[in-house]
């Protein structure tokens, strides 16, 4: 229950803190030219506030996965967008379409159906051989960055950043969810999967800032929640240890269908204008 409200919290935490940036955005757009730092630091204030989110939110997440199965965080966290849309609708009186309210509510029964399927449990240690591989992933989503960034097609690179930002994210989902605390601290801090997590972590937010810069949010958005959530589930199901409760197969995978779909539909809900 812990690591289940501990996911849950870290999908309210990213939601809110998306709408704090858009109002901080909004105030620091409306300031005069040359306002001065202090006023600049007043109209951000709420900008800071969503980083500061941002990060309870990492947190929240890195501590759901070291119980919980990666295709029911990476799901929730996913499912963010879901707390943003309702938050867009009550603070900046934003107008949903039918299709993204009804979205609301398929993401709400397919986060149902995956914490009633999801069997707890830590992850699976990998070794040192296991993080290594890892720390290897994350270093070609780094390469694959460069490559996406240096694209002048700006419609094809945000595509290409869109799919490197998800599968960064992925990249620190699954780290987390393998690394393994030890003492004394530096033998932590010496574990491949650590590094794996920072690295894959600095790409997927620097290119998911490129991609949104270069094309549409609804598509950026969409590819990278498909690719940040089902990579991660998938590997978490085949090599780590995630496991789904006996005869709710079904149910498991019509949760994770309809989340996904929901997130999907919502995904211009992603980044507020």
């Amino acid at each position: 229950m812990l690591g289940l409200l501990g996911a849950v919290l870290a999908a309210l935490a990213y939601g809110t803190a998306t709408i704090l940036q858009a109002i901080g955005v909004r105030q620091l757009d409306a300031l005069p030219e040359h306002p001065g730092w202090p006023a600049r630091l007043k109209a951000g204030r709420l900008y800071a506030v969503g980083l500061a989110l941002d990060g309870l939110g990492f947190l929240l997440s890195f501590a759901a996965l070291r119980t919980l199965p990666l295709f029911l965080v990476e799901s929730m966290l996913a499912s963010s967008v879901a707390v943003t849309a309702v938050l867009a609708v009550v603070v900046l009186h934003v107008r949903l379409r039918r299709a993204e309210v009804a979205a609301l509510g398929v993401v709400g029964i397919g986060l149902v159906l995956l914490a009633l399927s999801a069997h707890e449990g830590p992850g699976r240690a990998v070794g040192s051989t296991g993080g290594w591989l890892l720390l290897g992933f994350a270093v070609i989503v780094g390469v694959l960055f460069a490559l996406g960034y240096a694209d002048r097609d700006r419609s094809r690179s945000s595509v290409q950043l869109a799919v490197v930002s998800g599968l960064g994210f992925g990249v620190t989902g699954i780290a987390a969810r393998v690394i393994e605390p030890a003492k004394p601290l530096w033998h932590t801090i010496i574990q491949p999967q650590l590094w794996a997590l920072i690295i894959g972590g600095i790409a997927a937010v620097v290119a998911y800032g490129f991609a949104l810069d270069r094309g549409k949010t609804t598509t950026v958005a969409a590819i990278t929640f498909a690719v940040e959530t089902i990579v991660p589930a998938a590997i978490g199901l085949a090599f780590l240890g995630d496991a789904i409760r006996h005869g709710l197969v079904v149910v498991a995978v019509l949760g994770f269908a309809a989340t996904l779909g929901g997130c999907l539909a919502l995904a211009g809900r992603a980044e507020v204008d």
